[in-house]
């Protein structure tokens, strides 16, 4: 094993500095490379969704109606609460958004 204070043993921890860096560089463009190849065909997607459209629209109507609490419906389907409230966001966002366009067409 060589000192890492003397040159000898610099120069061999510098070299191996480089080809750790090289390494990476290139793990990090195959990587690259291999999203791209993905995308363009078409399956990269990203995590799919925990609950189905169905389920969500009776996750909404339930806490809607008031039966269930946000934390209660958490636990009933197997999400976070923070998944419950985005569910009644994105319910709200569809149907200011349906009724913004419904009143678009009647002008």
């Amino acid at each position: 094993m060589h000192d890492p204070t003397d040159p000898v043993g610099r120069l061999l921890f510098n070299v191996l500095a480089m080809v750790v860096e090289v390494e990476s560089d290139l793990i990090r463009a195959r990587t690259r490379e291999g999203v791209a190849v993905a995308r363009a065909a078409g399956r990269l997607r990203g995590r799919k969704p925990k609950l189905t459209p169905a389920r969500e629209a009776l996750l909404v109507d339930l806490l809607r109606t008031g039966e269930k609490s946000p934390s209660q419906l958490a636990d009933l389907f197997g999400v976070g609460r923070s998944t419950v409230y985005r569910a009644l966001q994105r319910a709200a966002g569809s149907t200011s958004a349906a009724g913004a366009a419904a009143a678009g067409q009647a002008t």
